[in-house]
């Protein structure tokens, strides 16, 4: 029998960018060839799919560590460095991708939603490719000795959750026979057993009802306290969330333990309830399963009355002999085939699912910078595209400290500085390097007591050498 595994943890990085290369064209004849070294490969991304053909996680439950392949370097003659292969990790439909947060391992935001076959988004974007010295030529700087590194690619922790995409769900408390239904109902083979929690993990099962077929979904029972996570209530309540349609089956015998079918019923609502509010408003059909037990027709009759008021269809069977049940599944047919058509007009009517979304709210999180005073007369900067400038530049060529001092003055960073209270001769921290401040004129007044403050970044004017003022003495006072 196959493991199911519905929630799990991955380490996942992209490839490191290559480096570009600072090379100068040497030929016979041509005594002042230039610049021309080649740009550096760009790493690999880790993407994951959604694939209809899977239907859990265990490939993610025994490797843990995912590396996209890097880019190579760049070479003299205008060579770029070969970009590195993408890292596909498939995963079922109805998977949430979540980042965690790298201090807690906690979920901190959810990264994407996969519903659809063929659903990607990048979770380890791969490094950028360093760019060769032809990129910093300017009029005032004909012949740049220096090139940029390639980028280190982020390595992080996600976490997948699996959340069944069946058309209904079985829900109720424990040994109430939702096992035995859903055996009766199609070609499952849960386990079946007369003692409580059987079922630990969601069976499918495919039904079939005349002209209609459906999956039905047999949840692990639940008990009170459940929307609390009592019982492995959350694991088995995500389950429910995707269904179109719940299927409340209820022991009209009160089980081993004599309890009251109608206070059951009451609670297993109320605990689908306060775990999500819109299941209360999810369609319902209440079963009355063991029916065919002697002495329980006013328990049936009680049931049925409340079900009827609460809005709800209502049948009675017998999963042991299977009375009823035909009926029950073409009712469920039928009702799955009105909520499919429903969902099916609704997502028609919805924008087209946006691959780039997720990719796009990244990249705006990349752009953002934060200053922070780690101690009196020290300060932290902090920021994805900012630390990404930092770790491209060669610190052995002081030609490239320029040039990124230049961008960053360009980027706001000595603007933010001051307004959150720098003074020249303060020590500023980024990753492992620090400089001294020194961008503030005599005259100017800025801004005590401020503990930290965040910008956001329009950076898209960087992206080419072109669309910047060249470098002169001037710039390099910038941060010294």
């Amino acid at each position: 029998m196959s493991q199911f595994t519905d929630i799990c943890r991955i380490n996942v990085k992209g490839g490191d960018g290559g480096a570009g290369c600072m090379s100068f064209r040497r030929e016979a004849f041509v005594p002042k060839g230039g610049p021309d070294g080649g740009d550096g490969g760009h790493g690999g991304d880790v993407v994951i799919q959604a694939d209809a053909q899977l239907s859990s996680l265990i490939d993610y439950r025994f490797k843990h560590h995912f590396r996209a392949e890097a880019g190579t370097h760049g070479k003299g003659s205008r060579k770029d460095g070969a970009d590195g292969k993408d890292l596909i990790l498939k995963v079922p439909m109805g998977t949430v991708i979540r980042e965690l947060d790298p201090t807690t391992m906690e979920p901190a935001y959810d990264l994407a939603d996969l519903t659809h076959d063929g659903e990607r988004v990048v979770v380890a974007p791969g490094g950028t490719g360093g760019l060769g010295n032809p990129h910093f030529v300017t009029s005032t700087r004909r012949a740049p000795a220096f090139a940029q590194k390639g980028e280190p690619a982020i390595e992080h922790w996600i976490e997948l959750e699996m959340k069944l995409m069946a058309d209904a769900a079985l829900v109720g408390f424990p040994s109430v026979g939702k096992s035995s239904l859903i055996a009766r109902m199609s070609a499952a083979r849960p386990k079946i057993a007369d003692y409580p929690f059987t079922t630990l993990v969601p069976n499918l099962g495919m039904v079939r009802a005349g002209e209609y077929s459906y999956v039905v979904a047999d949840v692990p029972g639940l008990i009170e306290g459940a929307a609390e996570g009592k019982g492995l209530g959350h694991q088995f309540l995500r389950h429910v969330e995707r269904t179109a349609l719940i299927l409340h089956v209820v022991d009209i015998t009160g089980s081993y333990e004599g309890r009251d079918p109608l206070e059951d019923y009451r609670i297993i609502n109320d605990e689908l309830c306060r775990y999500a509010s819109d299941l209360a408003d999810r369609p319902q059909i209440v079963v009355a399963n063991k029916c065919d037990a002697s002495g329980v027709a006013d328990r049936v009759q009680a049931l049925k009355m409340a079900a009827l008021e609460d809005g709800h269809e209502f049948f009675a069977v017998s999963a042991l002999t299977g009375a009823g049940l035909q009926t029950l599944m073409l009712a469920c047919g039928e009702r799955v085939s009105e909520l499919r058509r429903a969902i099916a007009e609704e997502q028609a009517a919805a924008p087209a699912f946006d691959e780039e979304k997720w990719e796009r709210a990244r990249k705006a999180r990349d752009k953002r910078f934060r200053v922070l005073q780690e101690e009196p007369g020290a300060w932290r900067v902090t920021g994805t595209n900012l630390e990404r400038m930092v770790v491209q530049t060669d610190w052995e060529n002081e030609e490239a400290i320029i040039y990124l001092q230049h961008r960053m003055a360009r980027m706001g960073v000595d603007d933010a500085l001051i307004k959150a209270g720098c003074k020249n001769g303060d020590e500023v921290r980024i990753l492992g390097y620090a400089f001294d401040f020194e961008g503030i004129d005599d005259d100017e007044d800025y801004e005590d007591d401020v503990e930290f403050i965040e910008f956001d970044v329009d950076d898209e004017e960087l992206a080419t050498e072109d669309s910047q003022p060249e470098v002169g003495e001037e710039d390099t006072d910038v941060l010294a």
